[in-house]
């Protein structure tokens, strides 16, 4: 047996969302938990992103309006059994719509507070069998980092470090054309100048998830080490018994009774294993966090996991405004290219897909499309005096300074933007005036956008055209930015069961090893079936890991 420096029941890697609801399922089975962080704050990528969470019939849904069966003849249709993804199947996917309300309840019995994400927020392929229209969203509410004390500044920042829900957040682009929506943002506007004379400093978010999960999980008595970057598994006999760490510049071993979670991120931040698995994409196109180099990928392959999906991720349509790189969360265009009045088109011109449909999708379909990268949106006056670009509000001074930079184009015709962007004036009128023609018949032809209650989620709820994603680009000046395949992280790594063991080349369990989140080929196979298809499923295999390490698998909890 090798010899340990200290000895815990159960060993995890990384401090994402799954690290945490695993810890919370062992602390509460008596067990004990460390878990050991690569970075400075806690809280992995979880932190930066929405939060949100994809749950089937969730218990903040009302009665009658999903079930198991609706939501795995969704999971089915969506997502189907092909070949090249073994991290999916229907017993893993039917596992995880069995027991992800069980999770939420589990935390909800923990003290972690959660909500209905919103009520609208449909899922991405919603006119499919099972389909929801309304949501199947849970997400975390706000959370006064305050209540952390030492552990505040270990937590990673959110991108909404504000007292706003995040169905608030995306809302308030809409305020000037409701009062109901103008009053939520003076109620948010009142909890921040209430915040600043009382001390709190809110966050939203993922940020909100993961830091009520960080509370819980330090009152359940969880040790969680920052700083501590896990070099190696131990295998003693075919089985997962350690860890090797360095911590303080000293490698230490430390052993795990019932096994180890590794829950340590992707690869998003190491361009060579970019390059190897996912030609066309770039580092700095990334909104993944710093420590996602894929180094426990490399560990896994060494000793013997089978790695699969590794060409998936979770893309973030992206823009690249002067200063684009500086800030916390690069700006994304999925938004406004799903809004009236603005399509995307390929480097001739032409457009390929459905701008409203999933990110994933949207990425996905650029990088295979012959010249997809970069593409071009083209949009009129109407769309960015109305909505703006990439989430930016385009203010005479922001308009001249990017003009100045090349950033943006603009013409009085679209035949002179086809000049200045290297289209083919002849294609891109013909483009334009065919999505002319489609907005006026009331049906996207080629692609069918608008068709979808997704479609419309993500355009404009106020727009007074049949579809509110679809509107005619006809009011010049003319105008044109790139876009390109961003990403929130990788989506591919280790092939698990359904109780989240690592398997091997022969498709056999490496005992007491476990793994869930970005760490994974994911349960969700080659698709993103809604919002919150990473961090949902990090959470609940996380769990369900836990329970099955412990023997828990079958116990009421």
């Amino acid at each position: 047996m090798p010899q340990f420096d200290e000895t815990f029941d159960w060993v995890v890697i990384g401090s994402g969302a799954g690290s945490m609801s695993s810890a919370l399922m062992m602390r509460k089975a008596g067990k004990s938990v460390v878990i050991l962080e690569k970075g400075q704050w806690v809280g992995g990528t979880t932190c930066k992103s929405g939060g949100v969470m994809w749950i089937p019939n969730n218990p903040f849904m009302d009665p009658g309006e999903d079930s198991t069966e609706k939501g795995i003849t969704y999971l089915d249709a969506v997502v189907g059994d092909p070949a090249d993804a073994p991290g999916t199947s229907h017993e893993r996917r039917l596992t995880y719509v069995v027991e992800a309300p069980k999770m939420v309840n589990f935390l909800l019995g923990e003290g972690v507070k959660l909500e209905r994400g919103s009520h609208y927020w449909p899922d991405y392929y919603d006119e499919l069998p099972g389909g929801c229209k309304t949501s199947r969203t849970v997400t975390a509410v706000p959370f006064n980092k305050r209540e952390l004390g030492e552990w505040e500044p270990k937590l990673r920042k959110g991108f909404i470090e504000a007292p706003a829900k995040l169905d608030d957040g995306m809302k308030f682009p809409f305020m000037k054309h409701s009062w109901k929506i103008k009053w939520s943002f003076a109620k948010v506007a009142a909890r921040v100048v209430a915040a600043k004379l009382t001390g709190k400093h809110w966050t939203t978010a993922g940020a909100a998830l993961q830091g009520r999960m960080l509370k819980a999980a330090l009152a359940a008595g969880t040790d969680i080490r920052t700083e501590s970057p896990v070099k190696h598994v131990i295998i003693e006999n075919g089985r997962a018994v350690g860890v090797e760490v360095e911590q303080d510049g000293t490698l230490r071993r430390i052993g795990a009774r019932l096994g180890v979670l590794n829950n340590g991120g992707g690869f998003s931040q190491n361009q060579p294993m970019r390059d190897k698995y996912q030609p066309g994409t770039r580092v700095e196109w990334s909104n993944g966090i710093e420590t996602d180099m894929g180094d426990m990928h490399w560990e896994m392959e060494r000793i013997g996991a089978t790695l699969a999906q590794m060409d998936e991720f979770v893309g973030f349509p992206g823009t690249c405004p002067p200063g684009w790189d500086q800030g916390y969360v690069k700006p994304g265009m999925q938004g406004t290219t799903a809004k009236p009045h603005c399509i995307l088109v390929d480097q001739t011109g032409k457009r390929y897909f459905d701008e409203a449909c999933s990110y994933e999708l949207y990425c996905e379909t650029m990088i295979k499309h012959q010249g997809g990268v970069p593409s071009w949106a083209i949009f009129d006056e109407q769309l960015i005096s109305e909505y703006g670009v990439g989430g930016i509000k385009v203010t005479p001074k922001v308009k001249a300074q990017w003009l100045e930079s090349g950033y943006l184009k603009m013409a009085d015709a679209v035949e002179g933007l086809a000049a200045l962007t290297s289209i083919d004036p002849a294609t891109l009128k013909a483009t334009v005036d065919r999505w002319n023609g489609f907005v006026d018949r009331g049906k996207d032809e080629d692609f069918n956008r608008g068709q979808r209650a997704y479609g419309d989620w993500l355009g404009d709820p106020f727009y007074p055209g049949d579809s509110k994603c679809r509107g005619r680009i006809d009011k010049g000046p003319f105008y044109a930015v790139e876009v390109i395949p961003g990403d929130v992280g990788t989506y591919g790594g280790v092939v698990t069961d359904s109780s989240a063991r690592v398997l091997d080349a022969n498709g056999k369990p490496i005992e007491g090893l476990y793994a869930c989140g970005i760490a994974t080929a994911s349960a969700m196979g080659r698709v993103y079936p809604g919002a919150g298809a990473s961090v949902g499923p990090s959470m609940v295999y996380g769990w369900i890991a836990a329970k099955h390490a412990a023997g828990l698998d079958n116990q009421a909890l």
